[in-house]
C-alpha cells in the first residue's frame, strides 16, 4: 500500500509538470482530467499507521539485513534506556534511524549504514510504556532509545519472557532441601556445559562418592 501510494504521488507530479509544459487545449484537458482522477486515488488510499509503514520499509528494503542481538540497558525512575552499538550511526541522515513505539513493545530500524540495514525488536516488555514519552537519540556509534515508564518504578528486567525465566530457574534451586538444590544446580550446568564442564563434574562426583564410602563426609550431602 506505501509504495503504491508512492507511485500514485510521482504520477502526480509528472503530470502537473506535463501540464506547465502543454499548450493544446485537447492535450491539457485530457490531463486535467487524469490529474483529478490521480488525486481522487490518492485521497482515497487508506491511512498507514506507523508500524504498517515500518513493516512495509523493511520489506522493501535493499541490501542485507541484520538483526541486532547485542545491546546495553539502565534504567532512571522514569525511563527504560537501551543503549545499541553501531559503528559511524550518527553520520546517517535522522529519518534513517526509525523507532515505532507501542505500548509494550518497540521496533528499531537503522537503513544503509555501512551497506547493511539494522533491526531490532522488542515484544512483550515487563510493564506498559508511554508511546508519546518515549524517543530515540543518536549519538556516537550509539542509538539511545528511551523508553518512558507508565509508572516510575523498578523494573527486575526488560520482558515478561524474561521475568518468567527468572522465576521458573529459582523455583528449581529453591527447595527445603539444600542438597536438592545443589543437585538441581550441578544437573543444569552439566546439561548446558561443554565437554570440559562434564569432565570436571564427573570427577568431583566420583571423588565426593569415594569420601562418603570412606566415612570423611556425611553421606546425606
Amino acid at each position: 500500500i506505501f509504495c503504491f501510494l508512492k507511485q500514485l504521488q510521482k504520477d502526480l507530479q509528472e503530470v502537473n509538470e506535463l501540464l506547465t509544459k502543454a499548450t493544446r487545449k485537447r492535450l491539457r484537458d485530457v490531463l486535467m482530467t487524469e490529474k483529478h482522477k490521480l488525486e481522487l486515488e490518492i485521497k482515497n488510499q487508506p491511512l498507514l499507521k506507523p508500524k504498517d509503514v515500518v513493516e512495509e520499509e523493511k520489506s522493501s528494503l535493499g541490501g542485507y539485513t541484520v538483526k541486532i542481538n547485542n545491546y546495553a540497558w539502565d534504567q532512571s525512575d522514569k525511563f527504560i534506556k537501551l543503549y545499541i552499538s553501531l559503528n559511524g550511526v550518527q553520520k546517517l541522515p535522522a529519518e534513517n534511524v526509525q523507532v515505532n513505539f507501542t505500548e509494550r513493545s518497540f521496533d528499531l530500524l537503522v537503513k544503509n549504514l555501512n551497506g547493511k540495514n539494522y533491526t531490532m525488536t522488542f515484544n512483550n516488555l515487563l510493564k506498559p510504556i508511554s508511546v508519546e514519552g518515549s524517543s530515540r537519540k543518536i549519538k556516537t556509534d550509539t542509538v539511545l532509545v528511551m523508553c518512558r515508564k507508565k509508572q516510575e518504578e523498578k523494573w527486575e528486567c526488560l520482558t515478561q519472557v524474561e521475568k518468567e525465566s527468572k522465576e521458573k530457574e529459582k523455583a528449581a534451586y529453591d527447595t527445603s532441601d539444600p542438597s536438592e538444590g545443589l543437585m538441581n544446580l550441578l544437573k543444569k550446568m552439566y546439561a548446558e556445559g561443554d565437554d570440559e564442564m562434564k569432565r570436571t563434574i564427573n570427577k568431583a562426583w566420583v571423588e565426593s562418592r569415594e569420601k562418603q564410602s570412606k566415612g570423611d563426609i556425611p553421606m546425606d550431602i
